[in-house]
């Protein structure tokens, strides 16, 4: 008796198949190493990217947007909330004891736990109303991720600040503002530059990862006016 997935999962499930597994990856070595931890999640960014473009060229599956938002959970919610944990366990000394300070324990523990709720939360309110939709509401959890895990990599290693970052990304994944899609050029691009942070992250001076911080700061901060390019673009390609 034949798996019951065989036939039924394209090239591109395959892909967000791989970007749980990486996120799994991820998890387990921020444990141990956040820095290769947060290599991890950008490498399952990379495929969650990847998958959207193989579905637009090969077409996708009537599974495809549930294996996505599955996958989503594991590579993009649950891994980046690992790594902030591991960061702060890392800093301040947590052994998960009764001799850890209950503050700082409650802090390292309940920050990643309400940013989890938060990109479950986004993850399920994208399956069911924006799905198809140029736009989505709330920032991206792959966004959040790769900036959580980036900055580390960009050498703010900080518990305090990445857990601060992670308070703002908590809220910012379940408001109503508007963040459009990158095209497939620009995430194209972005992926080289994250391709090189994975690969050399503290080469020429951290080089890679800052700038893929910049770029993804830009795009956190003004969706509006990447949502005009896009239209000037597509205006001009209509022309």
């Amino acid at each position: 008796m034949k798996p019951r997935f065989v036939g039924r999962l394209g090239v591109a499930d395959v892909v967000t198949v791989a970007n749980a597994m990486l996120g799994f990856g991820a998890a387990v070595a921020a444990l141990v190493d956040p820095a290769l931890g947060a290599r991890l999640v950008l490498l399952a960014a990379i495929a969650d990217g990847l998958d959207g473009v193989l579905a637009r060229k090969f077409g996708g599956t009537p599974v495809g947007e549930f294996v996505d938002s599955l996958a989503d959970v594991a590579s993009f919610c649950v891994a980046p909330a690992v790594f902030v944990f591991a960061v702060a366990r890392a800093e301040w000394g947590l052994t998960l004891s009764p001799s850890d300070p209950p503050a700082l324990l409650a802090v390292a523990l309940l920050v990643p736990a309400l940013y989890v709720g938060a990109g479950v939360v986004r993850l399920a309110m994208y399956t069911a109303y924006d799905i198809g939709s140029r736009d989505t509401e709330g920032v991206q959890t792959t966004l959040a991720a790769t900036i959580l895990t980036v900055v580390y990599l960009a050498g703010i290693q900080r518990a305090a600040f990445v857990l601060g970052l992670t308070v703002v990304f908590t809220y910012l994944m379940v408001t109503t503002i508007e963040y459009p899609e990158l095209n497939d050029s620009h995430a194209i691009g972005m992926g080289a530059v994250q391709a090189g942070a994975i690969v050399a992250p503290t080469a020429f001076y951290r080089l890679f990862p800052r700038a893929l911080l910049v770029m993804a700061v830009l795009y956190l901060i003004g969706p509006w006016f990447y949502r005009r390019y896009l239209v000037d673009e597509r205006s001009d390609a209509g022309a």
